[in-house]
Protein backbone atom coordinates (compact mmCIF):
# COMPACT_ATOMS: atom_id res chain seq x y z
CA UNK A 1 0.00 0.00 0.00
CA UNK A 2 1.35 3.36 -1.55
CA UNK A 3 -1.58 5.60 -0.85
CA UNK A 4 -4.77 5.53 0.97
CA UNK A 5 -7.93 8.26 1.66
CA UNK A 6 -9.21 8.61 4.70
CA UNK A 7 -13.13 9.98 4.89
CA UNK A 8 -13.92 11.43 8.06
CA UNK A 9 -11.03 12.52 10.33
CA UNK A 10 -12.33 11.80 14.14
CA UNK A 11 -11.03 9.30 16.34
CA UNK A 12 -10.62 6.40 14.48
CA UNK A 13 -10.21 8.13 11.07
CA UNK A 14 -7.28 10.18 12.22
CA UNK A 15 -5.64 7.48 14.38
CA UNK A 16 -5.41 5.19 11.01
CA UNK A 17 -4.00 7.83 8.85
CA UNK A 18 -1.88 8.76 12.01
CA UNK A 19 -0.64 5.09 11.94
CA UNK A 20 -0.43 4.91 8.17
CA UNK A 21 1.46 7.77 7.50
CA UNK A 22 4.14 7.06 10.11
CA UNK A 23 4.96 4.11 8.05
CA UNK A 24 5.51 5.86 4.85
CA UNK A 25 2.08 5.47 3.04
CA UNK A 26 0.88 8.78 1.33
CA UNK A 27 -2.35 9.60 3.25
CA UNK A 28 -5.09 11.84 1.73
CA UNK A 29 -7.81 13.26 4.56
CA UNK A 30 -11.08 14.16 3.75
CA UNK A 31 -13.80 15.44 6.15
CA UNK A 32 -17.18 17.71 5.85
CA UNK A 33 -16.15 19.38 9.01
CA UNK A 34 -12.88 21.35 7.67
CA UNK A 35 -11.27 21.90 10.89
CA UNK A 36 -11.13 18.58 11.15
CA UNK A 37 -9.47 18.26 8.57
CA UNK A 38 -6.88 20.81 9.26
CA UNK A 39 -6.53 19.74 12.51
CA UNK A 40 -6.02 16.06 11.08
CA UNK A 41 -2.90 16.95 9.15
CA UNK A 42 -1.95 19.58 11.74
CA UNK A 43 -1.19 16.84 13.60
CA UNK A 44 0.95 15.10 10.81
CA UNK A 45 -2.30 12.47 9.99
CA UNK A 46 -2.06 13.19 5.69
CA UNK A 47 -2.61 15.78 3.23
CA UNK A 48 -5.57 17.58 3.30
CA UNK A 49 -7.91 17.49 0.14
CA UNK A 50 -8.49 14.39 -1.78
CA UNK A 51 -5.67 13.01 -3.89
CA UNK A 52 -5.38 13.94 -7.87
CA UNK A 53 -5.65 9.93 -8.20
CA UNK A 54 -6.85 6.57 -7.59
CA UNK A 55 -5.32 5.61 -4.18
CA UNK A 56 -4.55 2.36 -2.99
CA UNK A 57 -7.07 1.64 -0.61
CA UNK A 58 -10.40 4.10 1.05
CA UNK A 59 -10.90 4.03 4.39
CA UNK A 60 -14.29 5.59 5.43
CA UNK A 61 -14.72 6.67 8.99
CA UNK A 62 -18.27 8.06 9.23
CA UNK A 63 -20.66 7.44 11.93
CA UNK A 64 -22.97 3.85 10.72
CA UNK A 65 -25.93 5.87 9.46
CA UNK A 66 -23.60 7.36 6.44
CA UNK A 67 -21.46 4.59 5.46
CA UNK A 68 -23.56 3.45 2.82
CA UNK A 69 -23.99 6.64 1.29
CA UNK A 70 -20.36 7.54 0.98
CA UNK A 71 -19.20 4.74 0.01
CA UNK A 72 -21.52 4.66 -2.68
CA UNK A 73 -20.45 8.11 -3.97
CA UNK A 74 -16.65 7.17 -3.55
CA UNK A 75 -17.56 4.12 -5.71
CA UNK A 76 -19.50 5.91 -8.46
CA UNK A 77 -16.22 8.00 -8.53
CA UNK A 78 -13.94 5.77 -8.47
CA UNK A 79 -11.55 6.57 -5.48
CA UNK A 80 -9.84 3.59 -4.73
CA UNK A 81 -8.69 0.09 -5.91
CA UNK A 82 -10.01 -0.68 -3.01
CA UNK A 83 -12.76 0.23 -0.12
CA UNK A 84 -13.64 -0.92 3.12
CA UNK A 85 -15.12 1.20 6.91
CA UNK A 86 -14.66 0.66 10.02
CA UNK A 87 -17.56 1.80 11.74
CA UNK A 88 -19.16 -0.34 14.81
CA UNK A 89 -21.65 -2.47 13.18
CA UNK A 90 -21.32 -4.46 9.81
CA UNK A 91 -24.51 -5.99 8.80
CA UNK A 92 -26.88 -3.25 8.10
CA UNK A 93 -24.43 -1.04 5.84
CA UNK A 94 -23.87 -4.10 3.96
CA UNK A 95 -27.37 -4.49 3.13
CA UNK A 96 -28.04 -0.64 2.22
CA UNK A 97 -24.82 -0.97 -0.38
CA UNK A 98 -26.67 -3.83 -1.55
CA UNK A 99 -30.19 -1.86 -2.15
CA UNK A 100 -28.71 0.62 -3.80
CA UNK A 101 -27.06 -1.79 -6.34
CA UNK A 102 -23.46 -1.04 -5.90
CA UNK A 103 -20.84 -3.58 -6.94
CA UNK A 104 -19.36 -4.87 -3.39
CA UNK A 105 -16.47 -7.26 -4.75
CA UNK A 106 -13.72 -4.04 -3.95
CA UNK A 107 -15.45 -3.39 -0.48
CA UNK A 108 -14.57 -5.23 3.20
CA UNK A 109 -16.58 -3.87 6.30
CA UNK A 110 -13.96 -3.96 8.70
CA UNK A 111 -14.47 -2.89 13.03
CA UNK A 112 -11.23 -2.15 14.84
CA UNK A 113 -12.31 -3.41 18.41
CA UNK A 114 -10.56 -0.10 20.00
CA UNK A 115 -11.78 3.66 21.07
CA UNK A 116 -11.62 6.15 23.78
CA UNK A 117 -13.85 8.11 25.80
CA UNK A 118 -13.05 11.52 23.55
CA UNK A 119 -13.87 11.84 20.12
CA UNK A 120 -12.71 13.89 17.27
CA UNK A 121 -8.62 14.35 15.95
CA UNK A 122 -7.39 15.75 19.14
CA UNK A 123 -8.15 12.39 20.64
CA UNK A 124 -5.94 10.10 17.68
CA UNK A 125 -3.15 8.23 18.63
CA UNK A 126 -0.90 6.27 15.90
CA UNK A 127 -0.76 3.22 19.01
CA UNK A 128 -4.73 3.02 19.39
CA UNK A 129 -5.52 0.06 17.54
CA UNK A 130 -1.62 -1.56 18.65
CA UNK A 131 -2.75 -5.50 20.16
CA UNK A 132 -6.25 -4.35 19.10
CA UNK A 133 -8.24 -7.54 17.12
CA UNK A 134 -9.58 -5.72 13.92
CA UNK A 135 -12.50 -7.56 12.58
CA UNK A 136 -12.97 -7.66 8.68
CA UNK A 137 -15.93 -9.24 7.15
CA UNK A 138 -15.53 -10.62 3.68
CA UNK A 139 -17.85 -12.67 1.52
CA UNK A 140 -17.68 -14.69 -0.93
CA UNK A 141 -17.73 -11.86 -3.34
CA UNK A 142 -14.58 -10.00 -2.09
CA UNK A 143 -11.67 -9.77 -4.22
CA UNK A 144 -8.19 -11.16 -2.86
CA UNK A 145 -6.49 -7.88 -3.69
CA UNK A 146 -9.25 -6.23 -1.37
CA UNK A 147 -8.44 -8.58 1.66
CA UNK A 148 -4.82 -8.24 0.99
CA UNK A 149 -5.28 -4.40 1.67
CA UNK A 150 -7.33 -4.38 4.93
CA UNK A 151 -4.99 -7.36 6.14
CA UNK A 152 -2.16 -4.64 5.33
CA UNK A 153 -4.09 -2.46 7.23
CA UNK A 154 -4.11 -3.56 9.62
CA UNK A 155 -0.61 -5.01 10.24
CA UNK A 156 0.36 -1.27 9.61
CA UNK A 157 -1.65 -0.25 12.79
CA UNK A 158 -0.31 -3.28 14.48
CA UNK A 159 -3.52 -4.96 15.18
CA UNK A 160 -4.85 -8.37 15.23
CA UNK A 161 -6.87 -9.41 12.31
CA UNK A 162 -10.15 -11.73 12.52
CA UNK A 163 -12.31 -12.99 10.78
CA UNK A 164 -16.21 -12.72 11.14
CA UNK A 165 -19.54 -13.14 9.31
CA UNK A 166 -21.05 -9.40 9.66
CA UNK A 167 -23.95 -10.50 11.39
CA UNK A 168 -22.55 -12.88 13.94
CA UNK A 169 -20.36 -9.67 14.52
CA UNK A 170 -23.11 -7.22 15.29
CA UNK A 171 -24.75 -9.64 17.61
CA UNK A 172 -20.86 -10.20 18.84
CA UNK A 173 -20.45 -6.05 19.93
CA UNK A 174 -23.98 -6.32 20.85
CA UNK A 175 -23.19 -8.15 23.65
CA UNK A 176 -19.50 -6.76 24.69
CA UNK A 177 -19.92 -3.19 23.57
CA UNK A 178 -22.71 -1.69 23.46
CA UNK A 179 -24.90 -3.64 26.12
CA UNK A 180 -22.17 -2.86 28.24
CA UNK A 181 -22.09 1.23 27.45
CA UNK A 182 -26.04 1.12 27.85
CA UNK A 183 -26.41 -0.52 31.25
CA UNK A 184 -23.07 1.81 32.13
CA UNK A 185 -25.36 4.62 30.96
CA UNK A 186 -28.23 3.55 33.21
CA UNK A 187 -25.89 2.53 36.18
CA UNK A 188 -23.95 6.64 35.80
CA UNK A 189 -27.53 7.96 35.58
CA UNK A 190 -28.86 7.07 39.32
CA UNK A 191 -26.22 9.26 40.27
CA UNK A 192 -27.68 12.18 38.23
CA UNK A 193 -29.77 13.65 41.25
CA UNK A 194 -27.49 11.49 44.52
CA UNK A 195 -27.14 13.37 47.19
CA UNK A 196 -23.83 14.51 47.67
CA UNK A 197 -23.19 12.68 50.55
CA UNK A 198 -24.04 9.36 48.73
CA UNK A 199 -21.80 10.80 45.92
CA UNK A 200 -19.08 11.53 48.02
CA UNK A 201 -18.60 7.81 48.99
CA UNK A 202 -17.88 6.78 45.54
CA UNK A 203 -15.04 4.47 45.15
CA UNK A 204 -13.44 2.62 42.20
CA UNK A 205 -15.95 0.21 41.80
CA UNK A 206 -18.57 2.79 41.19
CA UNK A 207 -15.63 4.42 38.95
CA UNK A 208 -14.76 1.05 36.66
CA UNK A 209 -18.49 0.68 35.90
CA UNK A 210 -19.62 4.40 35.02
CA UNK A 211 -16.36 4.92 33.19
CA UNK A 212 -17.55 4.26 29.24
CA UNK A 213 -20.79 6.25 30.10
CA UNK A 214 -18.53 9.70 29.85
CA UNK A 215 -18.83 9.27 26.08
CA UNK A 216 -20.41 11.38 23.49
CA UNK A 217 -24.44 10.66 23.60
CA UNK A 218 -24.38 11.44 19.92
CA UNK A 219 -21.78 8.96 18.93
CA UNK A 220 -23.45 6.18 21.03
CA UNK A 221 -26.80 7.00 19.63
CA UNK A 222 -25.09 6.69 15.76
CA UNK A 223 -23.96 3.37 17.26
CA UNK A 224 -27.67 1.92 18.72
CA UNK A 225 -29.25 2.90 16.46
CA UNK A 226 -27.54 0.85 14.10
CA UNK A 227 -27.77 -2.19 15.82
CA UNK A 228 -30.89 -1.48 17.36
CA UNK A 229 -32.34 -5.56 17.33
CA UNK A 230 -29.32 -7.28 19.03
CA UNK A 231 -28.69 -5.05 21.37
CA UNK A 232 -32.26 -5.15 22.67
CA UNK A 233 -31.88 -8.99 22.77
CA UNK A 234 -29.23 -8.76 24.96
CA UNK A 235 -31.13 -6.21 27.09
CA UNK A 236 -34.08 -8.64 27.06
CA UNK A 237 -32.15 -11.31 28.77
CA UNK A 238 -30.43 -8.79 30.84
CA UNK A 239 -34.07 -7.68 32.25
CA UNK A 240 -34.74 -11.32 32.96
CA UNK A 241 -31.30 -11.56 35.25
CA UNK A 242 -32.73 -8.03 36.94
CA UNK A 243 -36.26 -9.18 37.61
CA UNK A 244 -35.02 -12.55 39.34
CA UNK A 245 -32.39 -10.73 41.50
CA UNK A 246 -35.29 -7.49 42.23
CA UNK A 247 -37.63 -10.47 43.69
CA UNK A 248 -34.41 -12.47 45.36
CA UNK A 249 -33.64 -9.49 47.08
CA UNK A 250 -36.80 -8.86 48.42
CA UNK A 251 -37.36 -12.37 49.54
CA UNK A 252 -34.27 -11.85 51.86
CA UNK A 253 -36.46 -9.45 53.55
CA UNK A 254 -38.97 -11.69 54.17
CA UNK A 255 -39.94 -13.11 57.69
CA UNK A 256 -40.22 -16.24 56.27
CA UNK A 257 -36.94 -19.08 56.51
CA UNK A 258 -38.31 -20.63 52.96
CA UNK A 259 -38.27 -17.40 51.05
CA UNK A 260 -34.80 -15.84 52.76
CA UNK A 261 -33.11 -19.34 51.56
CA UNK A 262 -35.19 -19.08 48.43
CA UNK A 263 -33.36 -15.53 47.57
CA UNK A 264 -29.95 -16.30 48.84
CA UNK A 265 -29.96 -18.95 46.64
CA UNK A 266 -31.08 -16.84 43.48
CA UNK A 267 -28.60 -14.04 44.70
CA UNK A 268 -25.67 -16.47 44.78
CA UNK A 269 -26.64 -18.03 41.19
CA UNK A 270 -26.16 -14.86 39.69
CA UNK A 271 -22.92 -14.11 41.54
CA UNK A 272 -21.42 -17.30 40.87
CA UNK A 273 -22.52 -17.02 36.84
CA UNK A 274 -20.75 -13.39 37.14
CA UNK A 275 -17.69 -14.94 37.87
CA UNK A 276 -17.81 -17.89 35.32
CA UNK A 277 -18.87 -15.15 32.17
CA UNK A 278 -15.64 -12.81 34.07
CA UNK A 279 -13.06 -15.60 33.71
CA UNK A 280 -13.87 -15.87 30.22
CA UNK A 281 -13.14 -12.59 29.27
CA UNK A 282 -9.21 -12.44 27.83
CA UNK A 283 -6.49 -11.83 30.22
CA UNK A 284 -3.04 -10.01 29.13
CA UNK A 285 -1.75 -10.64 25.46
CA UNK A 286 -5.78 -12.22 24.53
CA UNK A 287 -4.72 -15.24 27.17
CA UNK A 288 -6.54 -16.81 29.05
CA UNK A 289 -6.94 -14.36 32.52
CA UNK A 290 -4.57 -15.25 35.13
CA UNK A 291 -4.59 -14.63 39.34
CA UNK A 292 -2.62 -11.77 39.90
CA UNK A 293 -1.18 -11.00 43.51
CA UNK A 294 -1.83 -7.82 44.61
CA UNK A 295 0.95 -5.53 46.25
CA UNK A 296 -0.72 -2.07 47.54
CA UNK A 297 1.68 0.80 48.02
CA UNK A 298 0.28 4.36 49.13
CA UNK A 299 2.03 7.21 47.02
CA UNK A 300 1.72 11.29 47.42
CA UNK A 301 0.08 13.35 45.23
CA UNK A 302 3.32 14.60 43.59
CA UNK A 303 5.51 14.61 40.12
CA UNK A 304 7.54 11.71 39.92
CA UNK A 305 6.14 9.52 42.13
CA UNK A 306 4.65 6.70 40.09
CA UNK A 307 7.35 6.98 37.80
CA UNK A 308 10.01 6.51 41.14
CA UNK A 309 7.66 3.73 41.64
CA UNK A 310 7.95 1.88 38.84
CA UNK A 311 11.29 1.88 38.53
CA UNK A 312 11.86 0.45 42.02
CA UNK A 313 9.69 -2.34 40.77
CA UNK A 314 11.97 -2.59 37.65
CA UNK A 315 14.99 -2.40 39.71
CA UNK A 316 13.69 -5.40 42.13
CA UNK A 317 13.10 -7.43 38.59
CA UNK A 318 9.80 -7.69 39.21
CA UNK A 319 7.37 -7.04 36.00
CA UNK A 320 4.48 -4.94 36.33
CA UNK A 321 1.57 -7.12 34.69
CA UNK A 322 -1.38 -4.86 35.44
CA UNK A 323 -2.01 -1.46 37.40
CA UNK A 324 -4.86 0.14 39.62
CA UNK A 325 -4.69 3.81 41.26
CA UNK A 326 -7.77 4.30 43.84
CA UNK A 327 -7.46 8.37 44.18
CA UNK A 328 -8.16 8.96 48.19
CA UNK A 329 -10.72 12.16 48.55
CA UNK A 330 -9.70 13.04 51.94
CA UNK A 331 -6.19 13.24 51.68
CA UNK A 332 -3.30 14.44 48.88
CA UNK A 333 -2.56 10.42 48.29
CA UNK A 334 -3.48 7.69 46.35
CA UNK A 335 -3.39 3.81 46.74
CA UNK A 336 -1.63 1.98 43.80
CA UNK A 337 -2.59 -1.41 43.20
CA UNK A 338 0.52 -3.40 41.43
CA UNK A 339 -0.77 -6.67 39.85
CA UNK A 340 2.19 -9.23 40.23
CA UNK A 341 2.56 -13.05 39.45
CA UNK A 342 1.98 -14.72 42.88
CA UNK A 343 5.41 -15.98 42.70
CA UNK A 344 7.42 -12.16 42.53
CA UNK A 345 4.74 -10.59 45.58
CA UNK A 346 7.41 -11.36 48.00
CA UNK A 347 10.34 -10.14 46.05
CA UNK A 348 8.98 -6.80 45.39
CA UNK A 349 6.76 -6.38 48.97
CA UNK A 350 10.53 -6.66 50.55
CA UNK A 351 12.30 -4.66 48.11
CA UNK A 352 9.38 -1.70 48.04
CA UNK A 353 9.81 -1.69 52.03
CA UNK A 354 13.48 -1.64 51.73
CA UNK A 355 13.32 1.80 49.88
CA UNK A 356 10.77 3.17 52.13
CA UNK A 357 7.29 2.60 50.01
CA UNK A 358 4.11 2.10 52.60
CA UNK A 359 2.92 -0.57 51.81
CA UNK A 360 -0.84 -1.73 52.89
CA UNK A 361 -2.57 -4.98 53.34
Amino acid sequence: MRTALVIGTGLMGTSAALALSARGVDVHLVDHDDSAVRTAAALGAGTAGEPGEQVDLVIVAVPPAHVATTLADAFARGLGRGYLDVASVKGGPRRELEALGCDLTSYIGTHPMAGRERSGPLAATADLFEGRPWVLTPTAETETEVLNLALELVALCRAMPVVMDADAHDRAVALVSHTPHLVSSMVAARLEHAEDTAVRLCGPGILDVTRIAGSAPGMWMDILAANPGPVADVLADLAADLTGAVAALRALQSSDDDKRREGAAGIEDLLRRGNTGRAKVPGKHGAAPKSYEVVAVLIGDQPGELARLFADAGAAGVNIEDVRIEHSTAQQAGLVQLMVEPRTAPTLTAALRERGWALRQ
